[in-house]
């Protein structure tokens, strides 16, 4: 739960999403971190096109880094994502024996949360918006100011934005591709993946750099 302090701390909805945001991305070490995986995974298999030691090496490297992580007592949040997404697609590989299945559930995760994310904006519940609610402490306040709820829905299209991308362009390759695609998918994983998303939350801080959206609305004489 937010404290009172860090709510204080935060008077306007620019400032409150700019530190959310900056928790959510994790950093550089985070990055990296997200990309080790599907960069071991794809060395592997352009070097060997073994698909079993293609994912037991990535896996392992995955693994590696979370032991690191917990060593050292830092939050191991971003390896364990890392870990979950290489994971399910080795699943997926393993269960049909096709190499680029590894990256089937990164296609249909980012389909399906951009169709979540429209639904939001659709709506007025936009996603973003409950990031507000956890600064203030309450969930769903933020949508009694209008002014915060378009911050809000232009922030979610920001955000859905390199999903929608990432399946226009990798979907294709998947279909079309076959385990040929292994390699060109795995590049264009790392290529669309955190620099996608970085590219989209720096327009979204320069966006939350235009305004000063007061955190709560002012009460009404």
């Amino acid at each position: 739960m937010t404290t009172t302090d860090e709510t204080v701390a935060h008077d306007t909805v620019e400032a409150a999403m700019r530190v959310q945001l900056a928790k959510a991305f994790g950093g550089v070490r985070g990055i990296i971190e997200a990309a080790v995986p599907t960069i071991t995974f794809t060395g592997m298999w352009i070097g060997t096109s073994d698909l079993r030691m293609s994912l037991v090496v990535s896996i392992s490297a995955a693994v590696v880094l979370l032991v690191v992580r917990l060593l050292q007592r830092s939050s191991p949040q971003f390896v364990i994502n890392s870990l979950i997404g290489i994971g399910i697609g080795a699943f997926f590989a393993s269960r049909t024996g096709d190499a680029r299945d590894v990256y089937l559930p990164g296609i249909l995760y980012n389909a399906g949360y951009s169709v979540v994310m429209l639904l939001s904006i659709v709506t007025r519940w936009p996603l973003v918006g409950f990031l507000i609610g956890s600064v203030t402490g309450d969930p769903t306040g933020w949508r009694k100011d209008p002014a915060v709820v378009r911050l809000c829905s232009r922030l979610t299209w920001m955000l859905m934005v390199p999903c929608v991308i990432r399946v226009a362009v990798q979907l294709p390759v998947y279909l079309i591709g076959g385990n040929d695609a292994v390699a060109e998918l795995g590049i264009l994983k790392i290529v669309m993946g955190w620099p996608l998303q970085v590219a989209g939350l720096a327009a979204m801080v320069w966006l939350l750099t235009r305004g000063r959206t007061p955190v709560r609305p002012p009460a009404i004489p």
